[in-house]
């Protein structure tokens, strides 16, 4: 749950500039084309890493080599080595194999995670569209935050590597993803293993799984987890999950098929942001809770199938899914600012089943010396869910909610129908159509262009309000990149294109009461457009090192906040984002990388002073809450040092307004590091220790501005100023694996 979204300089002309002379320094080298290297033809649909001529390293320990495949330089691939080595705490932290993309928390292990990226608070999962096995995690309309992903049902050792992308260039690439994607995939063969661990922060941990081999082309295997994560919470967190998973696959993802089933299910404590004065004050530790009752209950199972086809000159693949799912969160930020007797806590419920698949045909010609690869590809989701809101005391329900009215006075009461103060049964239908072509013009010159067409419909049937609304919205998506290399093992990319995030139909159709002291009120359009611009190389000039910049140029028509009085998100300002990043992995030996992530960007609303003050309630400037000008990253990878691995990982976010308006007050971000020691006893059995925060930062995970009321009682004061979720103090955890 967060209040908005980044911030540092870079000028609107400096990247028009930058696009223009990319575009000609590149044509300057076309003249000496003829003593490139060509490149053979690649499929688009499944882009395979390319041979290293004689005598080239290619690094392969954290990110495949794109050079001559990608569509722009920030789209990446991380393989299953990176995310063996790399330091984690918890399993969202995954993502943060995708360069500049921060992954933390505001409260307990039970909730999705916070995502940061390119200069945007993507919340718990807006505008980041994520999926594992080809099945979308963002949960739009969601009882907690559009776009919701909880991560947790995913186990580390099932994986085989991730797929991600920035910006809406994608014409596969829908809703959520206008910002950012990363697609996990599961491997088709699990060694078999036990895996044990146990932390210091009262965290333990048990995996098992393996694979049954029936013949060379047929293969079943499971997996089961089960977790326990107290951490250094007043009172313990107490979160529990348990994770299964089985697949069954015959051939290879290109030419077979696979059926996979998971199932998760977890309970436990939050630990939601927490009023900075609370802790001056001494009503709480630094890791204490002002309502220990905060929770959260998850459920989800899904069944999911893939089929692939090749020949000579097309490839097919499909895939279809469900998914059933169900939450409940207890959360109390504002305490007893609404309701000074009872408290503000609020019960969200969520119950979702979720239908859907897609399928996309490839087919490749050659018109003369001109190599293409043409995709037309279909997508359809649609969810059916159940979603409340109510009003709690220590997680009992109340009869009653409480709205505050215009004038900024509290504790009016309204009685709940059925025990709820907002409760609505949606149906969600996401239809998208697209089709992509890659041509290959010249040895140096290939072109992307895509198309996208998006049919949304919806509808909303308020059970508390005599309310039931329907609608449909359809946007069409132009994308489109020009790849000009490789010039002495370096690409030049430049790309455009438009893509959108839905947004809660709630307040699309208005079936939620309005709560907290509003602005003018603001039509909420099905889906809000995006449009985004880039330019940037990719290079493998230097031995053994691979580099990647992109800079980057993205226009939001609504920007989305979420209201947690209301339990839906709204929309705010149009915004822009800025920004430049740098990465680059140096393998100077065949047992060790280095790499690092730079990542530089402004966030600013873009609309007037004074119409942010008048239409939308912003003042004192146009800076966006929870939008870093940074985030950096360097890290090391060991493999194969002898007995010896392992993984360093330093992680900084930079400072952030966290409130919209004004650049102050700031929160000053965090800077974290994470290593782990591994050793191989014998060719079954390995030890691993890994240490977080290695040096004790006493820092802020998330940090919000907001109004609360700390004790019982109209007369106890209203305090406003920073609520926080302190980042995790030094802590350790040994992990033993033994295959069989």
């Amino acid at each position: 749950m967060s209040r908005s979204k980044f911030s540092a300089p870079l000028r609107c002309n400096g990247l028009v500039g930058l696009m223009a002379g990319s575009a000609g320094l590149a044509l300057a080298f076309g003249a000496a084309a003829q003593t490139a290297q060509p490149v053979a033809p690649t499929s688009k649909a499944a882009p395979a890493k390319p041979a290293a001529a004689k005598n080239e390293v290619v690094v392969t320990a954290s990110r495949v080599n794109l050079l001559g495949v990608a569509t722009t330089a920030s789209q990446g691939k991380v393989t299953e080595k990176e995310i063996d080595l790399r330091p984690i705490y918890r399993i969202g932290q995954l993502y943060e194999t995708v360069p500049g993309l921060v992954v933390t928390i505001h409260s307990g292990e039970g909730k999705a995670n916070q995502y940061l990226l390119r200069g945007f608070n993507l919340d718990h999962g807006t505008d980041f569209a994520s999926s594992v096995d080809d099945m979308p995690i963002n949960r739009p309309t969601n009882a907690h935050g559009q776009g919701y992903s909880d991560q947790n049902f995913i186990m580390p050792q099932i994986l085989s590597g991730i797929d991600y992308t920035k910006g809406p260039y994608y014409a596969a690439i829908g809703d959520n993803g206008a910002v950012g994607s990363a697609h996990v995939h599961l491997t088709n063969d699990l060694p078999n293993q036990v895996v044990a661990s146990v932390g210091t922060l009262r965290n333990q941990d048990l995996f098992a799984g393996g694979t049954q081999h029936f013949d060379a082309d047929d293969r079943l295997w499971a997996a089961a987890e089960v977790g326990h994560v107290d951490g250094p919470w007043d009172p313990a967190g107490g979160f529990n999950k348990i994770n299964l998973a089985t697949r069954f696959s015959h051939g290879t993802d290109a030419d077979g098929y696979s059926v996979t089933a998971m199932y998760y299910q977890s309970a436990g404590h939050l630990e939601t942001d927490q009023s900075v004065y609370a802790v001056q004050q001494g009503l709480i530790s630094r890791y204490g809770v002002l309502d220990p009752t905060d929770g959260s209950r998850s459920e989800r199972y899904s069944l999911s199938g893939h089929y692939g086809a090749i020949g000579e000159q097309w490839k097919f693949t499909a895939n279809a899914y469900a998914i059933h799912s169900t939450m409940t969160l207890w959360n109390d930020f504002t305490h007893y600012l609404f309701d000074p007797t009872n408290g503000d806590q609020e019960q969200q419920d969520e119950t979702r089943s979720t239908l859907g698949g897609d399928a996309a045909l490839t087919l490749t010609h050659d018109f003369g010396t001109i190599h293409t690869d043409t995709t037309f590809g279909l997508q359809e989701r649609y969810d059916s869910e159940y979603i409340d809101r109510r009003h709690t005391l220590q997680r009992v329900v109340l009869d009653y909610c409480e709205l505050a009215s215009t004038d900024g006075t509290y504790g009016i009461p309204y009685a709940a129908v059925g025990g709820a103060c907002s409760a609505d049964r949606v149906s969600l239908s996401d239809l998208g159509a697209y089709v992509e072509n890659t041509a290959r013009w010249t040895p140096w010159l290939r072109t992307v262009a895509g198309f996208r067409e998006e049919d949304y419909a919806a509808s909303d049937r308020s059970l508390t309000q005599p309310i039931n609304a329907s609608g449909s919205l359809t946007l069409p998506q132009p994308k489109g990149s020009i790849i000009l290399g490789p010039f002495i093992k370096t690409e030049f990319y430049v790309s455009a294109g438009q893509g959108f995030h839905s947004n809660d139909v709630r307040g699309v159709f208005q079936t939620v009461p309005l709560e907290g002291i509003q602005g003018i009120n603001i039509k909420t359009p099905l889906m809000s457009p995006a449009t985004g611009e880039e330019v940037g190389l990719r290079t493998n000039l230097i031995p053994k090192v691979q580099v990647q910049v992109a800079v980057f140029q993205e226009d939001f028509t609504s920007e989305l906040k979420y209201d947690q009085d209301q339990g839906e998100d709204q929309p705010s300002a149009p915004s822009r984002r800025q920004g430049v990043e740098l990465s680059g992995q140096y393998r100077p030996f065949r047992w060790i990388e280095l790499n690092t992530d730079l990542a530089f960007s402004k966030a600013r609303y873009q609309d007037s002073l004074t119409t942010l003050a008048n239409q939308f309630g912003i003042v004192g400037g146009a800076f966006i809450a929870n939008a870093p000008s940074f985030i950096g990253s360097f890290g090391v990878l060991v493999d194969n040092l002898g007995p010896w691995f392992g993984g360093l990982q330093w992680r900084d976010l930079g400072p952030y307004p966290v409130t919209d308006g004004p650049q102050n007050p700031q929160d000053k971000g965090y800077s974290e590091v994470n290593v782990d020691l591994g050793y191989k006893v014998t060719a079954k059995f390995k030890v691993q220790l890994s240490v977080y925060n290695l040096l004790n930062d006493h820092a802020d995970a998330a940090a919000y501005y907001y109004t609360s009321r700390l004790t019982p009682g109209l007369s106890s004061p209203e305090v406003t100023g920073l609520q926080v979720h302190p980042l995790e103090p030094i802590s350790g955890r040994l992990e033993a694996t033994y295959l069989f």
